[in-house]
């Protein structure tokens, strides 16, 4: 019976979480134990487990009155994920071409850019490739406490990227940049593969998240 439980706890938990992260439960929207318990067939001991889980990620917040809502995405939200992203993946672009390992890492980007491709009439599943994406450049620190941090923050990317997607950020071009890329570190092009990284998945991301967050969510 336990292991049912447990079990129960974490399909919950799995299912509310992959609503959050493609909007399906959008930011702000207040949650009940009751209508998560109907929408997913479930008694309510493994959607409260659940429940716990996600608030200790912040993904789920309560009031001083114990309401429920998906957390929030603000502008700052926003500007410290991205500030974040480029501290950790900037420097590791370039520590890539510094190795000398710019090809064999062409080759490693090229399987999950395959996987981006893919995913073009998807984006809750082109948003977690892209993910990926981005995990295999900061890799090359061979660092598991920048791991860490960085999947910390992987909730909160997919969230703001499933957001530059609705707002502006087409798949197929981001997926026709990133062969590019892949093609200019093969040459050995440092500047040219950077300047795509940077435009692609830093400014127009930035640009096309910020326009999730309502004008007073920053204040």
């Amino acid at each position: 019976m336990r292991e049912k439980s447990v079990s129960l706890a974490d399909q919950a938990y799995d299912a509310i979480k992959t609503n959050i992260l493609n909007l399906t439960y959008p930011p702000g929207m207040p949650l009940t134990e009751s209508k998560l318990s109907d929408n997913l067939a479930m008694s309510r001991n493994p959607i409260r487990t659940a429940i716990r889980m996600l608030q200790a990620e912040g993904l789920i917040v309560s009031d001083y009155y114990k309401s429920m809502t998906v957390k929030e995405i603000t502008e700052q939200d926003v500007r410290q994920i991205y500030q974040l992203r480029e501290l950790i993946e900037l420097p590791a672009f370039r520590m890539i071409f510094d190795a000398g390992r710019q090809e064999e890492y062409s080759y490693r980007i090229e399987e999950k850019a395959v996987r981006m491709c893919a995913a073009a009439n998807d984006p809750f599943g082109w948003e977690l490739a892209d993910a990926a994406f981005h995990m295999e450049i900061i890799s090359i620190y061979e660092n598991e406490r920048i791991n860490r941090v960085y999947e910390n923050n992987l909730s909160e990317l997919i969230r703001m990227g499933m957001y530059s997607v609705r707002n502006g950020m087409v798949i197929q071009k981001t997926n026709e940049n990133l062969k590019q890329m892949v093609l200019y570190m093969r040459q050995g092009d440092y500047e040219q593969a950077l300047d795509i990284l940077k435009k692609d998945h830093f400014g127009t991301g930035r640009a096309t998240a910020l326009f999730c967050v309502p004008p007073d969510a920053g204040e």
